[in-house]
Formats: structure tokens, C-alpha cells, sequence
């Protein structure tokens, strides 16, 4: 399979947000920082970051300048398996700061890209064999914004009444 780089598309914050997501994920750096050159038309300007590659932990991205044209919004997000609630919560806490809260483990940072912060043991709850345990945990998942592994597993195994 060819090798796939996201590009996300911002309104002239490319630099900023790579410095962001590198600042969170471990194993991250900036690459290339590419510039616009003269005869640029409004708002671009020559010297202005066109675009920016990045990588976060292994993962390349380019993150260019393109303008307003094309807002993120939550029919692409970036998935991130987390192996437990310190991790979730660094994400997590690191990502909305500046951004927003949405249901179920999902945000939308400063930048507006949206996230999924997903601790793997959630997901082995959600499709545990015992079809009670697997409503339970989803039951509970349901309720949140920012994943309480601890709740959902306590859900998962608390006794229906």
C-alpha cells in the first residue's frame, strides 16, 4: 500500500498547530516549513507559511495554508488509542485546552480538527462477549465527555437490578 500523509487544511495556523500537536505527542518534530513567495494575492502574503510537515509519534502530516474556504468539522477525525487513563487524560486535557468538549470522547481542539481520545479497554468493553456487560459499558460511555475508564468498567460489571 502507498504511503498515506494527511494534509489538513487551516486558515494560515499551520505552523501553530504543528508546534501544538508536537508539543503533545511523544516522538513528534517539525520538518519542512515551505513559504509563499512574492506576487501572493490577498491575505497571503510573501513569507507566510504555506505549509508545514510534521510528524506525531511516527505519523506524518502536512499541514497547509490554504484559507477559510474549508473549515474542519467532525466528519474526519484522528483517532487516539490510549493504553490507559493517565494517557487518555494527557490527551485529552492537552487537546481541549483551547478547544471543546463533545460526547463520547470526541473534541475539537483550538485549531477545530476533532479528536477521539479512546482508551483501548473501553473498546474491549464495548464488544465484550457478554452482550449485558457490552450494553452496560455503552450505557455508561454514553453519558460522558471525557472517558472514565474506571466508570465504564464498573458499569460493565455492576449486577442489573
Amino acid at each position: 500500500m502507498p504511503k498515506q500523509i494527511p494534509c489538513l487544511w487551516f486558515d494560515g495556523q499551520a505552523e501553530q498547530a504543528a508546534q501544538h500537536y508536537t508539543s503533545i505527542f511523544p516522538n513528534s518534530s517539525i520538518g519542512e516549513v515551505t513559504r509563499y513567495g512574492p506576487d501572493m494575492p490577498p491575505p497571503m502574503a510573501e513569507g507566510d507559511v504555506l505549509a508545514v510537515s510534521f510528524t506525531l509519534d511516527g505519523q506524518e502530516y502536512i499541514g497547509l495554508n490554504g484559507g477559510p474556504q474549508f473549515p474542519f468539522s467532525e466528519a474526519i477525525s484522528f483517532q487516539i488509542m490510549c493504553q490507559d487513563q493517565e494517557e487518555t487524560d494527557h490527551y485529552w486535557n492537552r487537546l481541549t485546552d483551547g478547544g471543546e468538549e463533545s460526547q463520547c470522547g470526541w473534541l475539537k481542539d483550538r485549531f477545530g480538527v476533532s479528536w477521539q481520545v479512546v482508551p483501548t479497554e473501553m473498546m474491549a468493553l464495548l464488544s465484550d462477549a457478554d452482550p449485558g456487560r457490552a450494553h452496560r459499558a455503552t450505557q455508561a460511555m454514553l453519558q460522558m465527555r471525557r472517558i472514565d475508564i474506571a466508570e465504564i468498567r464498573r458499569a460493565a460489571d455492576s449486577v442489573p437490578v
